[in-house]
Protein backbone atom coordinates (compact mmCIF):
# COMPACT_ATOMS: atom_id res chain seq x y z
CA UNK A 1 0.00 0.00 0.00
CA UNK A 2 1.30 3.68 -0.72
CA UNK A 3 2.37 5.37 1.72
CA UNK A 4 1.57 9.40 1.27
CA UNK A 5 1.85 12.14 3.72
CA UNK A 6 1.70 16.32 3.85
CA UNK A 7 4.78 17.86 5.40
CA UNK A 8 4.19 21.34 6.88
CA UNK A 9 6.37 23.95 8.47
CA UNK A 10 6.57 27.96 8.22
CA UNK A 11 9.67 29.58 7.60
CA UNK A 12 10.67 32.34 10.20
CA UNK A 13 10.03 35.74 8.60
CA UNK A 14 13.26 36.82 6.56
CA UNK A 15 13.94 33.20 5.73
CA UNK A 16 11.89 32.21 2.99
CA UNK A 17 14.10 32.30 -0.35
CA UNK A 18 16.71 30.20 1.81
CA UNK A 19 14.19 27.31 2.93
CA UNK A 20 13.16 27.75 -0.75
CA UNK A 21 16.58 26.74 -1.48
CA UNK A 22 17.56 23.71 0.76
CA UNK A 23 13.70 22.43 -0.09
CA UNK A 24 14.53 22.71 -3.97
CA UNK A 25 18.15 20.58 -3.27
CA UNK A 26 16.19 18.16 -0.98
CA UNK A 27 13.38 17.80 -3.63
CA UNK A 28 16.19 17.15 -5.78
CA UNK A 29 17.17 14.16 -4.30
CA UNK A 30 13.97 12.81 -2.78
CA UNK A 31 12.44 12.73 -6.14
CA UNK A 32 15.59 10.13 -7.47
CA UNK A 33 14.66 7.83 -4.17
CA UNK A 34 13.62 4.42 -5.99
CA UNK A 35 10.33 4.06 -3.88
CA UNK A 36 9.80 7.97 -4.11
CA UNK A 37 6.30 8.81 -6.49
CA UNK A 38 6.07 12.40 -5.42
CA UNK A 39 7.80 14.85 -4.18
CA UNK A 40 5.92 18.20 -4.95
CA UNK A 41 6.22 21.32 -2.89
CA UNK A 42 3.94 23.76 -2.41
CA UNK A 43 3.51 27.70 -0.55
CA UNK A 44 0.50 28.88 0.76
CA UNK A 45 -1.09 31.22 -2.02
CA UNK A 46 -2.42 33.49 1.51
CA UNK A 47 0.97 32.97 3.24
CA UNK A 48 4.14 32.14 1.33
CA UNK A 49 6.11 31.68 4.19
CA UNK A 50 3.95 28.44 4.87
CA UNK A 51 5.24 25.02 2.97
CA UNK A 52 3.46 22.17 2.22
CA UNK A 53 5.03 19.33 0.60
CA UNK A 54 2.73 16.34 -0.77
CA UNK A 55 4.75 13.08 -0.84
CA UNK A 56 4.37 10.17 -2.18
CA UNK A 57 6.04 6.37 -1.68
CA UNK A 58 5.39 2.92 -3.20
CA UNK A 59 4.69 1.41 0.29
CA UNK A 60 6.28 1.54 3.90
CA UNK A 61 9.47 -0.04 3.18
CA UNK A 62 10.21 2.62 0.61
CA UNK A 63 9.44 5.31 3.05
CA UNK A 64 11.70 3.83 5.63
CA UNK A 65 14.54 3.68 3.03
CA UNK A 66 13.80 7.96 2.71
CA UNK A 67 13.56 8.28 6.10
CA UNK A 68 17.13 6.27 6.29
CA UNK A 69 18.65 8.20 3.49
CA UNK A 70 22.15 10.01 4.35
CA UNK A 71 20.96 13.84 3.31
CA UNK A 72 17.70 13.66 5.10
CA UNK A 73 19.60 14.29 8.28
CA UNK A 74 21.69 17.12 7.22
CA UNK A 75 18.76 18.56 5.38
CA UNK A 76 16.69 18.84 8.70
CA UNK A 77 19.39 20.21 10.59
CA UNK A 78 19.76 23.66 8.19
CA UNK A 79 16.03 23.64 8.34
CA UNK A 80 15.49 23.67 12.14
CA UNK A 81 16.46 26.50 12.77
CA UNK A 82 14.73 28.12 9.91
CA UNK A 83 11.26 27.52 10.51
CA UNK A 84 8.62 28.30 13.27
CA UNK A 85 7.93 24.90 14.51
CA UNK A 86 10.04 22.33 15.81
CA UNK A 87 10.42 20.34 13.10
CA UNK A 88 7.86 19.41 9.74
CA UNK A 89 4.16 18.43 11.11
CA UNK A 90 3.74 15.40 9.33
CA UNK A 91 -0.07 14.07 8.38
CA UNK A 92 -0.73 10.81 6.76
CA UNK A 93 -2.92 10.45 4.60
CA UNK A 94 -5.43 7.42 3.69
CA UNK A 95 -7.26 7.23 0.13
CA UNK A 96 -11.09 7.35 0.21
CA UNK A 97 -12.53 3.66 -0.23
CA UNK A 98 -14.69 4.83 -3.77
CA UNK A 99 -17.63 2.50 -4.56
CA UNK A 100 -17.09 0.88 -8.28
Amino acid sequence: MKKTLLAEFTAREGAEAEVARLIGEYALKVREEEGNLAFDVYTKAANPRAFWIFEVYRDENAFQAHLNAPYGGPFNTALAPLIEEDASVLTFLDPLATNP
